[in-house]
């Protein structure tokens, strides 16, 4: 597990599969920490009701990343609180509703799903890089303790390896993630140097978004939301300065773009 000492972190969906295993396993690693839980602090974001989980130092807020107001406001709310934030990490994304499924051929492209996509995978990372730059301007950092800034993407989001086509929405709205976070990673390296912008697969991962994929998923390669979450943070542990704008998979290898 990570070393968490005095550390802020934001966990942006802290209700899914990945974004709560991170909650817990944070609070978890904070707790058996001897004397250095006062100085970790772990803020996490819910959409629509507070979760259960609860601990002296995890504190919940709503937001809803499809709305820059909310996002806004949930950020006002951490300083409030703190005067700075160490990670960030934003899991939440969007593959499919009760309405739509991703699209086999061109034919099924509907506006608004694709809108949908485009605004829940790529725009609001960008959104929330905007209003927390503040925060993490103010991390304590070095070139191999970096602030983070990481988004979870998807491998289906690199153009080189996309070998099967479908998809429409999801591959294009990681792509444009991808591309939104290499950008970042260059205005921050000149304006917010140590801190590191990454990008990451978690690997296919039993939640519900992967829910009705899984039919195909090769044995031993489904992994559990608190493996990926482990492992993704074992990876951001060990990510350095110059390391920002990669594209990592959950055992740290680069993936193509």
């Amino acid at each position: 597990m990570i070393n968490t000492n005095n550390k802020t972190y934001l966990i942006i969906g802290g209700t899914g599969g990945i974004g709560r295993a991170m909650v817990e396993q944070l609070i978890e690693a904070t707790a058996n920490e001897q004397g250095a839980r006062a100085g970790i602090r772990v803020f996490a974001t819910y959409h629509n009701s507070v979760p259960e989980i609860e601990a002296d130092n995890l504190q919940w807020l709503p937001m809803d990343v499809g709305s820059e107001d909310s996002i806004k406001q949930a950020i006002e709310q951490i300083k409030q609180h703190s005067d700075h934030l160490d990670w960030v990490v934003n899991c939440v994304g969007l593959l499919h509703t009760e309405q739509a499924q991703p699209e086999k051929a061109l034919r099924q492209v509907e506006t608004d799903f694709f809108l949908q996509n485009m605004q829940i995978n790529a725009l609001a990372g960008l959104l929330i890089a905007k209003h927390i730059k503040p925060l993490l301007a103010k991390a304590a950092r070095s070139d191999e303790q970096p602030a983070i800034f990481a988004t979870i993407s998807a491998r289906v989001g690199s153009i080189s390896d996309n070998q099967v086509g479908g998809w429409y929405s999801y591959r294009m709205s990681k792509a444009a993630l991808n591309m939104g976070m290499k950008n970042l990673s260059i205005e921050w390296g000149r304006a917010l140097k140590q801190t590191c912008v990454v990008v990451m697969q978690p690997g296919t991962v039993n939640t519900q978004l992967s829910a009705p994929f899984q039919a195909n998923v090769a044995e031993g390669h489904l992994f559990s939301p608190a493996y990926s979450a482990d492992c993704l943070l074992e990876v951001l542990s060990g990510m350095s300065a110059a390391q920002s704008g990669s594209f990592v998979d959950w055992a740290g290898e680069s993936i193509p773009w």
